[in-house]
């Protein structure tokens, strides 16, 4: 369809945009209320989705069926699409707004086939300091309450599945140390039944006939088999909820006055069966990554079967389908492998899916939508797909992980930058939350400008590591002036971005985004796919990996291991884990591990403190400098403005 004077190029009525921008909460609900959404079902059919692909989750909302894909197998793939970032800062770069106008302006503005794929958010974040991840102003996802509260419950599913495996860990080392090898085999293989499924893979990995019946195993072989001896010191799983709780970093498990058992070396005394462990938050879970990068229900169940979540006295690598919860966990996740589909406030369709964060885990939606995508859009569309935070972190994890193991090659990535966020990488005053900008942020300051333009060079460099054409996208505010655009545009060509843009989504939508869409088409279109390539080879040393990814795209000087570290490394390559690709955890805001590092650090060094092995999803995952793998709530969080009207039951205050 072509676009006139009352309808965009969908067909659908233009987006009638306020000035100045109400707030995101009441854009959404003036664009459902006003408006009104397109039925699911139509959203799904603008790319070719079936009714029977369409899976209904309440009004709003869809489960998309996998076999749309592979329905699809045979078709080409459309043009996959990456946005990324700068450097985040307090200031906000738009990065989710960005990737919604970016579809908008393919979608509704120029007419391809487009599809926007995005991470579902963690409540952690939506009531603590960032919000929610909707996008923003005439460039969002609809509705954006459902979109961040629960949506159709993928990272329940995640805790509920994490939190299974903690409890079965924790309760069979309890029973391991209060019974004998006779008395385990006989609780865990009752008389009359035969092994079940999970049991017959420790079978195997024992070396044991998995045909054989309970009753002719050997003594030997019914001690091997019950008795996974986990030594507590190695275990690295731990619990985890959708919450900032800094509180639970740090916690002792087995207090309760039914939590002892008897004493080896105290003659038989009770003693309290009691450890130090802690919590992370829901979307640094393997869980999670495994659900991010599963390419089918059968690959995500042996994918949550191979976690690891310590290893025995002798060594052995212990795994949840040692522990016997594998096919239960992919019981608990076999609705979320599938992804959500709903539309942006130009009605067209986004794919949700996974949350993982990118400065503790892998920071991409799933390589299923994406897949899903592709196919969908056919080849003259477009996937655009999101990475977390900073081009750093998200962008390198894209690559050198998702792309790895999805086998799909972008052909362009978006960088997005605003002026007064380089502003402050050149070394502006700090930002505090609920103070007015200072004013080299609200005027103009080109020499401050310049200075900070260094970060989304660097960027840029990054990204043409990897083989792929760069545009960057500036995105708009009303204090920036000409001068200052032109400078950013200017500093992004002289690094060699393949265009540099100026985008007004926020305020516009589709609209505000067609140069960029335009942009991102002949990027496409120019590309030379065969040029893609990742950074490291698998087959080089853990150490090499980590020190490839610190040199090469944090400017690191080098990286400095801890004791620990070191120890883990040994254990890992032992173990077979040594050719996963690197997953590294830091701080989103710098270069370096110091968060106040802005612009380009020189000189500096990674400070690996320890390394977690996540086997079943296919990473190692080096925690450096500060890092925590749950936040904190800052002294006045988010939720202090969010709240119902009880007249309309409708959400306020959400941002």
């Amino acid at each position: 369809m072509a676009n006139d004077e009352n309808h965009n190029a969908l067909g659908y009525p233009k987006l009638a945009c306020k000035s100045p921008v109400p707030s995101d909460i009441e854009v959404s609900q003036q664009i459902v209320k006003e408006v009104g959404l397109l039925p699911i079902s139509e959203v799904g059919a603008q790319v070719g989705l079936t009714d029977d692909e369409v899976i209904p989750w309440g009004i709003a909302k869809a489960k998309v069926s996998l076999a749309a894909r592979e329905r699809r197998k045979d078709q080409p793939d459309g043009n996959y699409v990456v946005v990324t970032g700068i450097n985040p800062t307090p200031l906000g770069e738009g990065k989710s707004t960005t990737t919604i106008g970016l579809a908008q302006g393919l979608g509704a503005i120029l007419g391809k086939k487009t599809v926007a794929c995005i991470r579902q958010p963690s409540q952690g974040p939506t009531f603590g300091i960032k919000g929610g991840a909707a996008g923003g102003g005439y460039a969002q996802v609809v509705p954006m309450e459902e979109f961040n509260l629960h949506l159709t419950g993928d990272i329940h599913a995640v805790t509920a599945a994490n939190n299974l495996l903690a409890a079965a860990l924790e309760s069979r080392m309890f029973h391991e140390e209060s019974q004998t090898d006779e008395a385990l085999f006989r609780r865990l293989c009752p008389d009359g039944k035969d092994f079940p499924v999970v049991m017959k893979k420790r079978l195997v990995k024992l070396g044991i006939d998995p045909s054989k019946k309970p009753s002719e195993l050997t003594d030997s072989e019914k001690s091997a088999f019950a008795r996974l001896n986990i030594d507590p010191s190695t275990i690295t799983w731990q619990r985890v909820l959708d919450t900032c709780d800094r509180h639970l970093r740090r916690v002792t498990v087995g207090e309760g006055e039914k939590e002892t058992v008897k004493s080896k070396e105290k003659d038989g005394e009770r003693v309290q069966h009691n450890r130090q462990t802690g919590f992370d938050i829901t979307v640094a879970s393997e869980v999670m990554a495994v659900l991010a990068l599963s390419r089918n229900l059968a690959d995500m169940r042996e994918k949550l079967g191979s976690m690891v979540v310590g290893y025995s006295r002798n060594g052995t690598p212990v795994t949840a389908d040692d522990l016997g919860c594998g096919g239960a966990l992919a019981v608990l996740m076999k609705d979320a492998i599938m992804p959500t589909l709903m539309q942006t406030v130009e009605r067209t369709p986004v794919l949700v899916h996974a949350g993982p964060f990118a400065n503790i885990a892998t920071g991409n939606s799933s390589v299923v939508a994406d897949e899903i995508a592709l196919k969908l859009v056919g080849e003259d569309g477009y996937c655009v797909t999101e990475a977390g935070f900073g081009a750093d972190i998200g962008m390198e994890k894209f690559f050198n992980i998702k792309c790895r193991y999805s086998g799909l090659k972008p052909k362009a990535a978006v960088i997005v930058a605003t002026v007064r966020a380089l502003k402050m990488h050149g070394g502006g005053p700090p930002v505090s939350a609920g103070k007015p900008l200072q004013k080299e942020y609200t005027e103009e300051n080109v020499e401050l400008l310049e200075k900070g333009c260094c970060n989304l060079q660097k960027h840029i460099e990054n990204a043409k590591k990897f083989g792929v054409n760069v545009v960057v996208a500036v995105n708009k505010f009303k204090t920036d002036t000409e001068k200052e655009i032109e400078t950013v545009k200017k500093a992004a060509m002289d690094a060699g971005a393949f265009n540099a843009v100026l985008s007004n989504h926020w305020a516009e939508g589709g609209a505000g985004a067609a140069d960029l869409a335009k942009a991102v088409d002949a990027a496409c279109k120019s590309c030379d796919n065969d040029a893609f390539k990742f950074l490291y080879d698998l087959d080089k040393s853990i150490k090499e990996k980590v020190e490839i990814i610190s040199r090469e795209i944090y400017g690191a000087d080098g990286v400095d291991f801890s004791d620990v570290a070191k120890k883990q490394i040994e254990q890992y390559e032992k173990s077979g884990f040594g050719n996963l690709p690197i997953c590294i955890a830091k701080t989103q805001y710098s270069f370096s591990c110091n968060p106040a590092a802005k612009g380009v650090p020189r000189g500096h060094r990674i400070t690996v403190r320890e390394i977690r092995s996540c086997a079943g999803a296919g990473f190692l995952y080096p925690i450096c400098g500060d890092i925590m793998t749950i936040p904190g709530l800052p002294t006045r969080p988010g939720f202090y403005d969010v709240d119902v009207d009880l007249e309309t039951g409708d959400v306020i205050g959400l941002f």
